[in-house]
């Protein structure tokens, strides 16, 4: 099985200008080689068929990426509509500024299968393609924030991968989201 990069992940987890809330330590090609060279802990199956979750120790300095909200740190939080790609529709999201999370136990690697990523027009020289990195404390998957599985339902044409809306992983979204946000560094 081989991995790689996609042209879709690779700045958003390896900015030209280097962010705290991304992966540490580490260069873009000895990332993929490492994912490529070492055995997951555990593999997670996905939301879809076309995707999995390579649990994997963390190696890097790479911060958690979410951290519960609580009354210290709520004062913390900021909010904006925001497309991850100038072809994406704006959505709201927030995020907390001004905050030291401790250092991830795990990165767990989403990757999308070749044929999948060819659905969406990206096409790779591997079987798996790297869409995405949770960076956690425990070596589960962090549910995924309400708004992607919207867009993901929304379609190909819309940023999404056209998986319908399941009511009950929404609703499981909504309870960890409610009590927890991302950070920006």
């Amino acid at each position: 099985m081989t991995i790689v990069l996609t042209d879709f992940a690779r700045p958003r987890l390896f900015p030209r200008e280097p962010r705290r809330n991304t992966i540490q330590d580490v260069t873009p090609e000895a990332f993929e080689r490492h994912l490529n060279d070492s055995p997951p802990l555990k593999v997670l199956d996905g939301y879809a068929p076309f995707c999995k979750l390579h649990v994997h120790r963390n190696w890097t300095s790479t911060r958690c990426l979410s951290v519960p909200i609580t009354d210290d740190n709520r004062h913390l939080l900021r909010s904006d509509y925001e497309a991850r790609t100038k072809d994406e529709l704006p959505v709201l999201v927030r995020w907390f500024e001004g905050i030291d999370p401790p250092v991830a136990e795990y990165l767990i690697v989403i990757l999308y299968s070749r044929d999948q990523l060819a659905k969406e027009g990206t096409d790779i020289d591997a079987d798996w393609g790297v869409v995405g990195c949770m960076y956690t404390a425990e070596p589960e998957e962090t549910p995924m924030a309400p708004i992607t599985m919207l867009r993901n339902a929304l379609g190909v044409e819309e940023g999404g991968s056209g998986v319908p809306l399941d009511r009950e992983d929404y609703a499981r979204s909504v309870a960890f989201w409610r009590t927890h946000a991302n950070w920006r560094g």
